[in-house]
């Protein structure tokens, strides 16, 4: 029996579609999801999501973080920004890792929310790059 991955910004339903498998990019580390999967409610980095069926990746997105429901039946992602990894383009990623590495030099170095913040951003922008990178027959 499949799980049912919902993909929602803020504005509406990207996505909902039964999957075998969904690999999520968890704050931890990658985590796959099947369907009885045990309740949680995980952060998302920046990186890929891998959608499986039969044993094969059918589509990748690149999502920019955000946060993840699991349940048993379903694996709703909530994020501000996704794409599919064919969209990813390593000057945006670059651009973007330059915004956040001045970002990051400029907050109050007690402010460490904004250093969060500005960190997350980091991570996110070299996921881009990498996600482009390894389309174009880099080493991802």
């Amino acid at each position: 029996m499949p799980v049912i991955l919902e993909i929602v910004s803020p504005e509406k339903l990207l996505l909902s579609r039964p999957v075998d498998m969904v690999v999520i990019p968890a704050s931890e580390g990658d985590m796959g999801v099947l369907e009885g999967h045990t309740p949680m409610i995980v952060m998302l980095r920046g990186g890929a999501i891998s959608l499986y069926e039969d044993d094969r990746v059918t589509d990748n997105l690149f999502v920019a973080g955000g946060f993840a429901e699991v349940t048993p039946e379903r694996c709703t992602v909530l994020a501000n920004e996704v794409m599919p990894i064919a969209e990813a383009s390593k000057e945006e990623g670059e651009r973007r890792l330059a915004a956040a590495e001045a970002e990051y030099a400029s907050v109050d170095q007690a402010d460490i929310v904004a250093q969060e913040r500005a960190l997350e951003r980091q991570q996110s922008a070299r996921a881009m790059i990498e996600a482009a990178e390894g389309l174009l027959g880099g080493s991802h």
